[in-house]
């Protein structure tokens, strides 16, 4: 399926597990690929969210609000584990990055949208799927050659339910017309 993306879709799904990883959840979803959109500035279609006031620091903010910072990174700050503290005595021992995820060059056993995931990034949550499959089908919809960044935002709005529609509706965007404005910037 990635085949019919464009570098910069590409890109916004690659930074999806990044947004994921950085805010220390488990899981990569339809709030991650918001977060990687809008970390896309100069994309037409990320500027129409832009241009209405929510950008990538404002929606990282709603996301920390609804889902905090990693599920786990909670749990054990509960139980009086320190996960920065744990990672410094670790890498003091094994050397810097030794937590980190494997390197390009480590062979990959597993695929992005399988549920068990990929090391270094958490599987992708069914919507999170659900998202990457209403892109193809709004490319298609729209006779579009490729999958491109506005597709991708058109096929958040389309699932409708997730996280990433949640924090555009908490902002109070309305979905028709910020579906006509993306339309109209994507081809």
């Amino acid at each position: 399926m990635f085949e019919r993306f464009t570098e910069e879709a590409r890109r916004v799904v690659g930074r999806a597990g990044q947004e994921s990883a950085e805010l220390r959840h488990g899981h990569v979803g339809t709030e991650h690929l918001l977060l990687a959109i809008l970390a896309e500035p100069e994309d037409p279609a990320a500027r129409v969210l832009i241009e209405a006031g929510l950008d990538h620091a404002t929606a990282r903010q709603s996301v920390r609000r609804l889902l905090g910072e990693g599920d786990d990174a909670r749990a054990l700050a509960a139980i009086g584990v320190d996960l920065d503290a744990v990672r410094e005595a670790v890498e003091s021992v094994f050397g810097a990055g030794a937590l980190d995820a494997p390197s390009k060059e480590e062979p990959r056993r597993r695929g992005w949208l399988r549920s068990e995931g990929r090391a270094g990034r958490g599987p992708f949550t069914p919507r999170g799927r659900k998202v990457l499959e209403l892109s193809l089908r709004e490319s298609l919809r729209l006779k579009s050659g490729r999958i491109a960044v506005g597709h991708l935002l058109l096929g958040l709005l389309r699932e409708g339910e997730g996280l990433g529609a949640r924090v555009i509706a908490g902002h109070g965007l309305d979905f028709a017309a910020v579906r006509r404005a993306v339309e109209a910037v994507t081809g």
